[in-house]
């Protein structure tokens, strides 16, 4: 979604897996702790002890394709770029990994610039934060179109829209909804004009961004609130300790429901869309059309349901992306374990 600034060492401290109990893990899924799949098994062979299955795959389809996937530097796109590595291992590319770019602009570059040939980007980013545009498009296929078009000028070219939405919302403790009747975005402006003291905890891009609290506050009619800049990984926890009354949190973000937060309702719509999208390079795009392609079916199936399913397992329980993406190849039908 959105230009995130997590860490990715938010999620390392697992929950209910020991540094052993991990290692025994990865071994039995073929892996090991400092290589991910895609780097172990390109060039057709073995992925990570996945072999193709179905329709949908054609295993020598990408046979001698380079494909280097690349990501931003937070946990949903940890899980992506992983996810995209072992899917298109199983469709024989010659793939690696290079994920954890520090900023969506420098991850933006790499793509551009042809280091890095796959990574996952949204398309609110897209459209307000490269293109420069105010007004958000709240169709999810206009938008998409729109992005897509506007930005082969900048060598960019858009692939398969994938349904899942990783958007701005704020959130509050479950108990402290239901006491205070909270249900949507405007029950939280006129509980901070009631209460022009309570805490609204946001991170610090999030505070200056046009999609972001400015626009926020106005569209809504805020004027009360305790603005407190936090990291966006530090916010869950804080909203359901009691210290933030709100936060600001990301839709698809796996600490929602491991925190027991509730989302609240954007009743003005003003947050835009930020469907995810993998994106290329031009160049690459018309060498190597067979890649996005490819990647049609991944992008389709994953909701945001199913990416906050992915996001929980590694920011609150601390599975590796690389045993995350093994598991939903084969859940989704897209391979068996060899």
């Amino acid at each position: 979604m959105t230009i995130h600034l997590t860490t990715r060492g938010s999620r390392r401290v697992l929950a209910g897996l020991g540094a052993t109990a991990l290692a025994a893990t990865l071994a039995g899924c073929g892996l090991s702790e400092e290589d991910s799949v895609g780097n172990a098994a390109g060039g057709g062979g073995e992925c990570g002890g996945l072999t193709a299955t179905g329709d949908v795959i054609d295993p020598e389809g990408l046979t001698d394709v380079p494909v280097v996937v690349g990501s931003k530097d937070f946990d949903e796109q940890f899980v992506l770029g992983e996810l995209t590595s072992q899917y298109l291992c199983l469709w024989g590319a010659d793939n690696s990994t290079d994920l954890n770019t520090q900023g969506s602009t420098a991850a933006r570059e790499k793509i551009i610039a042809g280091d890095n040939n796959i990574m996952w980007e949204y398309t609110g980013t897209g459209w307000i934060n490269y293109l420069g545009n105010d007004e958000p498009i709240f169709d999810p296929v206009e938008q998409y179109e729109a992005v897509k078009e506007a930005d082969i000028a900048n060598d960019v070219y858009w692939g398969p829209l994938s349904p899942f939405n990783n958007t701005y919302a704020f959130a509050t403790t479950a108990a402290f909804a239901e006491e205070n009747g909270l249900a949507t975005h405007s029950d939280m402006a006129a509980y901070l004009e009631e209460n022009p003291d309570a805490s609204v905890c946001i991170e610090a891009e999030f505070a200056n961004r046009p999609d972001g609290y400015p626009g926020f506050t106005k569209a809504y009619g805020i004027t009360g609130g305790d603005e407190q800049s936090l990291g966006i990984g530090v916010i869950y926890p804080q909203i359901a300790n009691g210290n933030c009354d709100f936060g600001e949190i990301f839709t698809t973000d796996g600490r929602i429901a491991a925190n027991d937060l509730t989302v609240l309702e954007d009743d003005k719509t003003f947050f835009p869309l930020y469907n995810g999208v993998p994106v290329t390079s031009v160049q690459y795009n018309e060498e190597n059309p067979e890649v996005m392609e490819a990647l049609a079916p991944l992008a389709e199936g994953l909701t945001t349901e199913i990416m906050q399913e992915l996001n929980t397992k590694i920011s609150a329980e601390g599975v590796s992306e690389e045993i995350i993406a093994h598991d939903y190849l084969v859940e989704a039908g897209f391979a068996t374990e060899e």
